[in-house]
């Protein structure tokens, strides 16, 4: 018994010790926030560029249109070509088109996770959708970022700007701080569009027949309910300041927290691969791998899908 306790006082002070270790990491984590910060400075005049292009405000040069395609590539062009021939003709007539028409919307709706947000009535407003950008907080300010979607003016609504915000944390949970894997988001905010009379999609009009219960006469009424579409994903659900949340909405949160982060982790910064549909093979290609190395490790438990040390 003596032996146990004397044991189990090490232990602790092993503890105190990993919890020093979290606080470090969070630093560490804010530092690399920071950097993300300076990064994203270097990166956006080619961001700018991209976004030019796409919307036929500059035209690229023939020096920056070359590309060496691989072999795979070039030989599905060559096939391409070939079917294109006749609609080649056909259009002869027709004007070239502006830019990247449809850009953002083909990226949308080439990534799973985002494609099924994207309803037929939304289509219409993406296709207006000239950039998304990824703005971080400023220095000293609470460790956040945001996304920017910049559209065209429009029929739709009468903003050219929608933005999401959100807010993250980089410090261990005093009461769990072993539970610390780097920074989490902590909540969102969206904004408000302003949409022209009766074109807000994000909400339908329905009519139902009521029956009266003393005369039994039926009349018709008229009812607005909310409406599925992508931009519903500007009216995040509140988060309580004390937390406590019904499933529904943790996993509306959950869901959304998810989207945020793959849009600017992935989308904003590979915009053009993911319009290719190559980013989309190099993320199925890193899954199976991923897939295959935790099959192969004794310490990967399915029912969590990830290592555990029980």
């Amino acid at each position: 018994m003596v032996e146990f306790l004397v044991v189990k006082r090490r232990v602790n002070a092993l503890k105190n010790l990993q919890v020093k270790c979290a606080h470090i990491e969070a630093k560490f984590y804010e530092e690399v926030h920071e950097l993300e910060r300076k990064y994203a400075a270097l990166y956006q005049p080619l961001f700018d560029k991209r976004s030019d292009i796409v919307k036929a405000a500059y035209e690229p040069t023939e020096e920056e249109c070359e590309w060496k395609a691989d072999e795979e590539e070039e030989l599905t062009e060559e096939m391409k070509e070939k079917a294109k021939v006749e609609e080649e003709k056909k259009d002869e007539e027709k004007e070239d088109p502006k830019g990247v028409p449809e850009f953002w919307l083909t990226v949308f709706k080439n990534v799973d996770l985002l494609s099924d947000m994207v309803q037929e009535h939304d289509e219409p407003i993406l296709k207006q959708l000239q950039d998304v950008k990824v703005k971080f907080s400023d220095p000293g300010q609470p460790m956040s970022f945001s996304l920017e979607f910049n559209f065209e003016p429009n029929e739709f609504f009468t903003n050219t700007l929608l933005t999401k915000t959100y807010k993250m944390r980089s410090e261990p949970d005093e009461n769990d701080p072993f539970s610390f894997d780097g920074p989490e988001i902590m909540g969102c905010t969206g904004c408000t569009i302003d949409w022209t009379k009766g074109k807000n999609i994000t909400l339908k009009t329905i009519k139902k027949k009521q029956k009266h219960k003393g005369r039994g006469t039926v009349r018709t009424v008229t009812k607005t309910v909310p409406n599925d579409s992508f931009f519903n994903f500007f009216t995040p659900p509140d988060v309580p300041e004390s937390g406590d949340m019904d499933e529904d909405t943790e996993a509306v949160l959950a869901a959304d927290f998810e989207i945020g982060h793959f849009i600017r982790e992935r989308i904003v910064p590979r915009a053009v691969l993911y319009f290719t549909g190559e980013a989309i093979e190099d993320d199925d290609d890193d899954e199976g791998e991923e897939e295959g190395e935790e099959e192969n490790d004794p310490d990967y438990d399915p029912k969590v899908g990830r290592r555990a040390y029980c």
